[in-house]
Parts: structure tokens; sequence; C-alpha cells
């Protein structure tokens, strides 16, 4: 896999006060219902241990045009939680960092760097 066009996204979104617990737990719903989304190879929600009310998702696509599919999808399952559920849990816009990731723990074996190099 060309790791060139592999895109990621570092996302940080605050709930309003007290919904920490609830804005996680639908993340995590969301990421279930991208459990085998085609391109979408790593998509981790954290949160924040010293702010119980953000929340962290790092994402891996293999390319732009699969994170495009993923916002564009209706989910499968109706009871899976929407974009605009999640955003009306937040207390201000999510931040968002791209990144190009490299490789590493977690990812598709064969698209580190590093194991490339052993072959």
């Amino acid at each position: 896999m060309d790791t060139a066009a592999r895109t990621g996204r570092l996302m940080t979104m605050r709930a309003q006060p007290g919904r920490g617990a609830e804005l996680a737990d639908t993340l995590l719903r969301v990421a279930e219902g991208l459990r085998g989304f085609p391109g979408c190879e790593l998509y981790v929600i954290s949160r924040d241990h010293a702010e119980p009310d953000t929340v962290r998702v790092t994402e891996v696509w293999s390319d732009e045009e699969a994170v495009q599919a993923a916002l564009a999808a209706t989910p499968a399952d109706s009871s899976r939680p929407s974009i605009s559920d999640v955003l009306a849990m937040l207390a201000g816009p999510p931040e968002r960092v791209d990144v190009v990731p490299l490789g590493g723990v977690g990812l598709p074996a064969g698209t580190d760097p590093v194991d490339r190099r052993a072959r």
C-alpha cells in the first residue's frame, strides 16, 4: 500500500459540561459502524484523563476519498448515531489536525516503512 495517499486526522471534541461520557459512548458507536468500512484503517476513541468532557479521535484512512465516502454514507443501521447527533453534544466546533500516517503499531501489516526495509 502506498502510504503517500494515506490520510489521518486527530480530532479533539469538547462535550457540553458533564456530557463527556455520553460523547465518548456515541463516538464508540460511530466507530463500531465503521468496522469494515472500505478505507478505514484505524478509528480510535480516547477520553482525556484530566478533562473528562474532552474526547479525542485518531483516524487513519487509505486516502481522502475513503474519508469523504464515510462522511457521506448513511449508517446501515438506523440506530447508529449521525454526525448531527455528535455535533449536538459539543460545546463548540471540533478541532482537527490533518496528518500523514507513516506506520506503526496498530496499522495493517506491511504499511510500516520499517517493515518494508526488512524485506
